[in-house]
């Protein structure tokens, strides 16, 4: 499939209620406003792709991007092929569940995304602490440095609260996965959210989202999910 059938595809599963949706929370025409769901019959035809993400991905369409990052081959990508991903990742739908995603099936991936973390750039913080929360979740506890991640959870109990709205919201998300998916530092990370208390996130013309990831772990320790790993990041 070439980038104007799937193009022609995308817009034949747009549907109006899924395109308000999505403007809602921060996307911008171009789009269809296709499901994610949906979606997955053309991948299926297509399986990988990395020159036809890149065509997707240029279009500008928030659902040919995100579909972009279905096919795309993150392991034929570079540093700066994600740095431009992320310079055109104009809301966190995109930066954190398209690039970051993308991103976490690297061997770049904890190193692009310490960058991220530092360049105070509130799409690049969120989609960086994003990347840590999709590795967490996907891959073993061994492959991660212990000491590193609990500097991150110590650097998130001293800069949360004043950091921008996204990274609040992905910083809270990093908190919440280590407590659940990380079992060396499960009680730090539950040490650390009561700490933080409540995070107000505040949004443009809606009402503020207030994040208590001490809450969030509770509620799921009492499911019986404490070490719950997923087997793919990609849908």
């Amino acid at each position: 499939m070439n980038l104007e059938m799937v193009m022609q595809e995308l817009e034949a599963l747009g549907k109006e209620r899924t395109k308000k949706m999505y403007i809602s929370n921060g996307a911008h025409e171009p789009l269809f406003g296709v499901a994610t769901g949906a979606m997955k019959p053309i991948a299926k035809k297509i399986k990988i792709s990395q020159p036809l993400a890149e065509e997707l991905y240029a279009t500008g369409n928030y659902d040919a991007m995100y579909f972009a990052g279905i096919i795309a081959d993150p392991k034929a990508m570079t540093e700066s092929d994600f740095d431009r991903w992320m310079d055109a990742a104009y809301f966190y739908m995109l930066s954190d569940y398209v690039v970051a995603v993308t991103l976490s099936e690297t061997d770049i991936a904890q190193e692009v995304a310490d960058k991220w973390i530092a360049s105070g750039e509130e799409l690049r913080m969120s989609a960086g602490w994003s990347c840590y929360c999709w590795l967490l979740g996907n891959r073993k506890d061994v492959e991660f440095s212990e000491n590193k991640i609990s500097n991150l959870l110590d650097f998130v109990k001293n800069t949360i609260h004043d950091s921008p709205e996204r990274a609040k919201s992905a910083m809270n998300n990093f908190l919440y996965t280590v407590g659940i998916s990380y079992l060396p530092l499960h009680e730090k990370a539950v040490e650390t959210a009561k700490e933080i208390g409540i995070v107000e996130m505040k949004r443009d013309k809606k009402k503020s989202s207030f994040l208590n990831a001490y809450e969030s772990i509770q509620k799921e320790v009492d499911k019986g999910r404490l070490g719950f790993k997923r087997k793919y990041v990609r849908c």
